[in-house]
């Protein structure tokens, strides 16, 4: 998908109504193609040159492209004059007031300017605007001789603490980003990292402190810093407290509501959480609330977030026994086109895993078909942890099809090319896993037998129902129906309960 048709892609249904509203009052000639062209991209149903032909009857590839360019750049006008209307308005209005205090306070009308200086850092100190806060603060102390109430030692410290906000901000964004550069070295160019041994370092290089003046935006990197760190090594039971208690404190701040693109993130990261922890109900909860959020502001960030939505309510629906719900929740959502391509490839894997778990191997196949990319193409769009599923489900498809022959070069396939990442990053039971599928395969009644079962339970550590990966989890509820003779999707229900 190029950056025009992802641009489009990410509208609400409103900010649609808007753009076309902006094209009509600053179209100067008569020429509307431009609308034309946006209301096709919107479409969404036609290739370039059926568009191409659409508004000028032939191939005219060299107008067609300035027309595209031409849109862009309306776009990128478009959203930035939202964003300033709305992301920024706050913080233009506090710099409007200290322009117009900084006037009067060359005019000489310093209560006037005092006046208007203190309204200003009341609404920077609500919404934790450091930055502005500094501004505010130079401009009294420069100006302090003008105003004989200010208490200049007192300023001063209120100036240098806020400075320690400022720069305790910036180093979190630096930590964040940091970890967000590993996490992503490990995940999507399956380098093998220490993540935790990273992280430790990073908190002890920059000195975070932790403390109740931070604000949201920071709140949230931290949060996910925390479930990077829990992805890495997929143990989301012992952070669940932190991310709750970090929670309750970002809601008692006044500006929760002003910056919904932050709170429904947060909300995703807890509600997945749950999710990856088995707590249904709780998960559930809050993806309403995630869905509440993602409504405010005439559902302007709805588009954004609503694959991500889709998702992880269908997965939580898929293993509280409403599996065909689920499968209706996605089914229209694997045609659409959207910005979020890695949302796009989970969903495809949700559903092939659904229909696995179902039993309709022929329709797991027909989603499977349209991965037509390299691994590396989808690690760099997904991850390896992504590639590796995938390959592993692909093995089992073709088992339960009976394709022999794919079964037999999938799987050295699978061994050549991942079995030293899979050691390396000490993944050992996938590899325990792919050896006991050969066995199936090769011997399938084997399986039943009480020499097999041992086998099985002498290969697998896992630490409990509660703390295990629910991902694992089905992979090897899979082996499970085969010794037990019993439904996959049945089993799966029943190898994630909790004890």
């Amino acid at each position: 998908m190029n950056d025009l048709n992802a641009i489009i892609s990410t509208f609400s249904k409103e900010e649609q109504h808007q753009f076309l509203s902006h094209l009509e009052k600053h179209n100067k000639r008569g020429d509307v193609k431009n609308i034309t062209l946006f209301k096709l991209l919107l479409n969404d149903k036609l290739d370039s040159e059926e568009i191409c032909i659409k508004l000028y009857g032939s191939r005219k590839n060299n107008a067609y492209h300035a027309l595209r360019k031409r849109l862009y750049q309306s776009i990128i006008d478009f959203t930035a004059n939202q964003s300033l209307q709305e992301e920024s308005s706050v913080q233009i209005g506090v710099i409007k007031y200290i322009l117009a205090a900084r006037y009067y306070l060359q005019q000489k009308e310093y209560k006037t300017a005092f006046k208007i200086l203190t309204k200003a850092e009341l609404i920077a100190k609500e919404h934790h605007l450091f930055t502005i806060l500094n501004e505010i603060y130079h401009t009294k102390i420069q100006y302090a001789d003008s105003n004989p109430s200010i208490k200049l030692d007192e300023l001063i410290s209120t100036f240098n603490n806020n400075q320690k906000k400022q720069i305790s901000e910036d180093k979190l964004n630096i930590v964040y980003a940091k970890a967000k550069h590993t996490l992503s070295a490990m995940t999507y160019k399956g380098e093998v990292i220490d993540f935790e041994a990273v992280l430790t370092n990073l908190f002890d290089e920059y000195n975070i402190d932790i403390n109740e003046n931070m604000s949201f935006k920071s709140l949230y990197q931290l949060m996910s810093i925390v479930s990077f760190s829990a992805f890495a090594s997929n143990d989301y039971l012992r952070i669940e407290p932190f991310l709750l208690n970090t929670y309750n404190a970002i809601i008692s701040y006044k500006t929760e509501e002003k910056q919904p693109f932050y709170h429904i993130q947060i909300l995703y990261i807890i509600a997945n959480t749950f999710f990856r922890n088995k707590r249904f109900d709780l998960s559930f909860e809050y993806l309403k609330l995630m869905h509440d959020e993602m409504l405010v502001q005439r559902k302007k960030y709805y588009n954004t977030f609503s694959l991500k939505y889709n998702l992880l309510l269908s997965l939580n629906l898929n293993f509280t026994n409403k599996q065909d719900t689920a499968i209706n929740l996605l089914e229209p959502l694997i045609n659409k086109k959207h910005s979020d391509i890695e949302s796009l490839l989970d969903i495809h894997m949700s559903l092939i895993m659904f229909y696995f778990q179902k039993n309709d191997f022929k329709k797991a196949l027909h989603i499977f078909s349209k991965f037509y990319h390299t691994d590396k193409w989808y690690i760099e769009k997904a991850g390896i942890d992504w590639i590796l599923k995938k390959n592993l489900t692909e093995i089992l498809l073709h088992i339960e099809l009976k394709n022999i022959d794919l079964v037999e070069s999938r799987i050295l396939s699978f061994q050549r090319n991942y079995y030293k990442y899979l050691k390396a990053t000490k993944q050992e039971r996938a590899i325990t896993f792919i050896e006991l599928v050969k066995r199936f395969y090769n011997n399938p009644e084997e399986m039943t037998t009480k020499s097999f079962k041992d086998t099985v339970k002498n290969s697998f550590e896992f630490t409990n129902a509660e703390r295990e990966d629910i991902f694992v989890m089905s992979f090897y509820a899979w082996l499970k129906s085969k010794m037990t003779k019993t439904p996959i999707y049945e089993t799966t229900l029943e190898v994630i309960k909790k004890d």
